[in-house]
């Protein structure tokens, strides 16, 4: 009598023999959904109790995943904030590109008012970011390989506003002697400085960063025509 044997993945019978034929791999959608599953169940914890509050063991119940199926793809608790990091920073970048490139460049309080009502028009990947970024940037605080990971990732951002201010010198809408550099970092300090106001202080609005830099920018106008 032939011994039973179980039928599973990649074992084929037919009524003479068994015999073990390819599975096909799994495919990228599969993986980059499974990914995402494990970042979003992530975020919640990280939202509901805290960076330091949350364990993995939090994360595999949230994403209803075994311990090897998230260790899988990520080894740590700090590379599921890294990468949870990067997306939002490179969603942020990828709008930035788009205003980067047009010609004549936006005025300031344009440009900045576009890219925080994309922020905010982008749903929960960035409002999570939002209340996430000051947990992110007290890790960032005590891990040197972190910060350096983030770093990395905000460089490309600052390259932007850096070609962005002197797009704003070409086309003479800031002195002929501006400094580029400095121009960059004063518009990349202005996206945490929304960020924790809307988390922690509120009343701010992507119109209220377009006004108030607007009247700055032609304070000094208004100032010399009444000199």
């Amino acid at each position: 009598m032939t011994p039973s044997v179980p039928e599973g993945p990649g074992i084929v019978k037919n009524e003479y023999s068994f015999y073990i034929v390819d599975m096909p791999r799994v495919s990228e959608a599969h993986l980059e959904q499974r990914r995402q599953q494990i970042l979003d169940a992530a975020r919640a914890c990280f939202i509901r109790k805290g960076f330091h509050e949350t364990s993995m063991q939090d994360i595999f119940a949230e994403a209803g995943l075994s311990a090897g199926a998230v260790y899988r793809y990520f080894k740590s608790k700090t590379e599921i904030v890294e990468s949870i990091s990067s997306e939002a920073i490179s969603m942020m970048g990828g709008a930035l590109y788009e205003i980067v490139a047009e010609h004549p460049p936006p005025p300031p309080e344009e440009a900045m008012e576009r890219l925080m009502a994309h922020m905010l028009e982008n749903g929960e990947s960035y409002l999570n970011s939002f209340t996430l970024a000051p947990q992110v940037w007290s890790l960032a605080m005590h891990d040197s390989g972190y910060r350096n990971n983030i770093a990395n990732v905000l460089r490309p951002v600052h390259a932007l506003w850096t070609t962005y201010a002197e797009n704003l010198r070409d086309a003479g809408m800031l002195p002929p002697d501006s400094d580029p550099e400095a121009v960059s970092r004063t518009l990349l300090a202005l996206v945490p400085g929304f960020m924790l106001q809307r988390v922690i202080l509120g009343g701010i609005s992507p119109e209220t960063l377009r006004d108030g830099l607007y009247a700055l920018r032609h304070s000094t106008a208004a100032t010399d025509s009444s000199s």
